[in-house]
């Protein structure tokens, strides 16, 4: 793949916004009905996002994940820091963050509470099929994930489209993920 990753990311992200809200419906509840599959064999808690801008997901994926017994850790972004994480207990836990985001409003567990994770799910523009994921390049994922532990599943929440074919650039600290879960496909493993 020639293209740059903020080429790449322009792209993705206007395709993103393109997508109308029916569609958009429709892959909350696609991926709303693959959650038992994705929570198979996964034990602890699991490390969520709040969708915004077009991406898939919203509060039903995180709800969907919760009365399923685990316990969901949100991220709260602290400037060029690792995240931090909080629990969600729900929809009223939400408020307003930074950058547009919904963040959970109750007490910080402090960035190692991604290590007692036995699944993160990350948001991703794409991943390729060596698990190399293209997100919206402010770093955060990429300062967090490293503090996972080494059973941590790490998936990336992808659209429909979010899995390519070719190599997305890659750079030495980026942390590949396991699999990448797609709405209509669900998981899909990858060979990293």
């Amino acid at each position: 793949m020639t293209a740059s990753k903020a080429d790449l990311r322009r792209e993705l992200l206007a395709t993103r916004r393109a997508r109308p809200d029916e569609a958009r419906r429709a892959d909350t509840t696609a991926l709303v009905a693959g959650v038992p599959a994705l929570l198979e064999g996964v034990d602890g808690a699991v490390a969520l996002f709040v969708a915004v801008g077009g991406e898939p997901g919203g509060p039903a994926l995180l709800d969907a994940v919760r009365v399923r017994g685990h316990r969901v850790l949100l991220p709260v972004v602290v400037g060029a820091a690792p995240l931090d994480w909080a629990e969600y207990t729900g929809v009223a836990s939400l408020g307003p963050g930074p950058h547009g985001l919904l963040e959970p409003t109750g007490p910080r567990l402090g960035v190692g509470a991604i290590a007692d994770a036995g699944l993160v799910v990350v948001p991703a523009l794409a991943v390729d099929h060596r698990g190399v994921r293209l997100g919206r390049g402010g770093g955060h994922y990429d300062r967090s994930l490293p503090l996972a532990g080494p059973r941590t599943r790490l998936v990336a929440l992808v659209g429909d489209d979010g899995l390519v074919r070719d190599d997305l650039p890659a750079e030495p600290h980026d942390v590949r993920v396991h699999a990448a879960w797609r709405p209509s496909s669900g998981v899909t493993w990858l060979a990293g």
